[in-house]
């Protein structure tokens, strides 16, 4: 039947622009084995080239938006809920998925299991199954030279580990943006040393 991987022959069919097309299941990227994780139905599967991420996105910055008022206003409830939205939406699902295997430059970079340049159909499954399973896995250690000939050490997540906590900021974000310090400027989002710099020269120029 098209859409079941089959545990012998572990094929899958997918449509795309009307056609079928006969892929590899990867199992690989099952990092706990877990036999309650599925594989897309060709009827449910999209053409990842087809999806309208820029409408993806404006959705996502208007509930963020809300989190972010409602955090202002001490409404939890309201904050908890919209971040339960987040966490379970399809389409904030894809865009965490597109955002580690495609516009991050540690795309083709592994983790522990060995996976890296996924491709549509790995992507689509990397989807369907996106959410907390248990532990994540360890991290993969390399070791990165400085500049005093030393080394310093990276650890890397798993493809699955690092979509789900992009999933996690997307929701998480918003909330701690809203009480954070107002004068950092590190790792922050809509903020650059730029604003640090003009931040310094306004104190300057206040005498502060």
């Amino acid at each position: 039947m098209p859409g079941i991987c089959r545990r012998k022959s572990q094929v899958i069919w997918y449509m795309k622009r009307g056609k079928k097309i006969k892929a590899n299941c990867n199992i690989n990227i099952n990092k706990h084995k877990n036999k309650n994780l599925v594989t897309p139905k060709s009827s449910e599967s999209f053409v990842w080239t087809d999806t309208n991420w820029r409408k993806i996105e404006l959705r996502l910055n208007i509930i963020q938006h809300k989190i972010y008022i409602a955090k202002l206003n001490n409404n939890i409830v309201k904050v908890r809920k919209l971040q339960k939205s987040v966490l379970n939406s399809y389409d904030f699902k894809k865009l965490a998925v597109r955002k580690v295997t495609q516009l991050n430059r540690g795309k083709k970079t592994d983790g522990v299991d060995g996976i890296k340049n996924l491709n549509e159909k790995q992507r689509v499954w990397l989807v369907y199954n996106l959410r907390i399973k248990g532990k994540a896995l360890p991290v993969k250690r390399i070791m990165i030279p400085k500049g005093n000939g030393e080394f310093r050490s990276l650890g890397i997540p798993t493809m699955f580990d690092r979509a789900l906590q992009a999933l996690f900021v997307m929701a998480l974000e918003p909330e701690f943006e809203a009480v954070f310090e107002g004068n950092s400027y590190g790792f922050r989002p809509g903020r650059s040393p730029i604003d640090a710099i003009k931040q310094i020269q306004l104190c300057l120029q206040q005498g502060r």
